[in-house]
């Protein structure tokens, strides 16, 4: 076998890291804890605030895929300001958006105009593209073997925002009778500010031009097939989390659940999303990032079944929890694969090209979950998740093939 040094082309970026990485990777978990509380907000109360303002009951999940539309059509043009001006500029155009969004949605709820309802879920998902920059970010300020572990922990910090976001409902959306969650929106915009104010202190470099002008063209990394694999299961990954948890609140609405269960319910997800972060990383390090998406494949697959097993609130909390799991190694895996596509002076163009094409792609399953739960019912859409599943999986397949016919190995 070959012991060749691979061109610096097709591995990790070769960029001494920042004497100042650990301190931003801190505050990048904490901003990231404070920011999630955003997405969780939308996600909880999304389906419902629309089914009680949207003039056709059908249109009722459309806010939570507008928000996914704001993440796919924010995150380019949120790349081109950390290329031009820093990521520290994005950063902070992320958090104003999300105060917008808080802002917004209680003027929206207080006049019961839905379509303005909307324009705060694309802001918020504004703020949810920039927001997932930060796992890239994080592994900018870090040595190439520690990467992995870098994003890692800034992911971990969504373990508390998957408290603080279910909790922030639970406990506000009474608070101003009879405008049900417009209190809960005040306090998401007030968290966002927060958040700004924690990222106020984060010093990442900005590129210079010559080094950005000495990046490839787009076409040819999209080309790689690691690039390629990469993609199809970050896509695969978040577009059944999104698929699957933009249904569940209002599916357990319609089984006749409670709002309290099904906070708890998106509580117990983003946990599950966020909380292997804390080792996801070293099992990267030690397992490689194609085997760490594979099991996250296998959860999620594991989600749906238990989903199909039954519609009590244990069966909807142990698919919401799997599949939170299942997400987890699915998308830090693949996002670990996207770190070894680019060099240094691409990373920003490689990463929100990355994040548009799993963000645009999603959108797809966002629109269609709403209509197939109102239309066929929750089976259906549990039904429908193992055909994504079937691809991603024949990717894996395929590269891993390509990885023992050149002699690379496993990882």
């Amino acid at each position: 076998m070959s012991h060749a040094v691979p061109a610096p082309a097709a591995g990790p970026s070769p960029a001494l890291p920042d004497p100042r990485g650990p301190g931003n990777v801190l505050r990048l978990a904490i901003a990231q804890a404070l920011a999630g509380a955003n997405s969780v907000v939308v996600y909880a109360t999304g389906a419902i605030v629309g089914n009680a303002l949207a003039p056709d009951k059908a249109l009722a999940t459309l806010p939570i895929s507008i928000f996914v539309v704001g993440m796919a059509a924010c995150t380019l043009p949120a790349g081109a300001i950390a290329q031009r001006h820093g990521r520290r500029a994005a950063f902070l155009a992320g958090t104003g958006c999300g105060v917008l969004t808080g802002l917004l949605g209680t003027l929206a709820v207080v006049l019961g105009a839905f379509w303005l309802y909307c324009a705060a879920t694309f802001l918020g998902g504004a703020y949810a593209a920039v927001v997932l920059s930060f796992r890239f970010a994080a592994a900018d300020c870090v040595a190439p073997d520690r990467r992995a572990r870098a994003l890692s922990a800034v992911m971990a910090g969504g373990v508390f925002a998957g408290i603080i976001g279910p909790q922030l409902v639970t406990f506000t959306m009474t608070l101003w009778p009879p405008y049900i969650f417009a209190a809960t929106f005040i306090a998401q915009a007030a968290v966002a500010a927060l958040s700004a104010l924690i990222l106020l202190g984060v010093r990442i470099p900005t590129p210079t031009a010559a080094e950005t002008a000495r990046g490839r063209p787009l076409g040819v990394i999209a080309r790689q097939p690691r690039f390629i694999t990469a993609v199809i299961c970050g896509v695969v990954s978040y577009l059944l989390m999104n698929f699957l948890m933009t249904a569940a609140p209002l599916a357990m609405q319609m089984c006749g659940l409670s709002q309290e269960a099904a906070n708890l319910g998106v509580q117990w997800h983003v946990i599950a999303m966020y909380g292997p972060s804390f080792f996801t990383g070293r099992l990267i390090t030690r397992f490689g990032a194609p085997r760490v998406v594979t099991a996250g494949l296998a959860l999620i697959g594991a989600s749906a079944v238990v989903g199909l097993a039954g519609v009590d609130v244990p069966h909807f909390w142990l698919s919401l929890i799997l599949l939170g799991l299942g997400w987890n190694f699915g998308f830090v895996g693949a996002s670990s694969l996207v770190l070894d596509c680019h060099r240094p002076e691409e990373k920003a163009r490689v990463q929100s090209l990355n994040d548009f094409i799993v963000f645009g792609t999603i959108t797809f399953g966002s629109f269609l979950s709403g209509s197939l739960l109102t239309s066929h019912g929750w089976s259906t859409v549990l039904w429908l998740s193992f055909v994504p599943l079937a691809v991603a999986i024949a990717a894996l397949a395929a590269a891993a093939a390509s990885r023992h016919a050149r002699g690379t190995g496993p990882a």
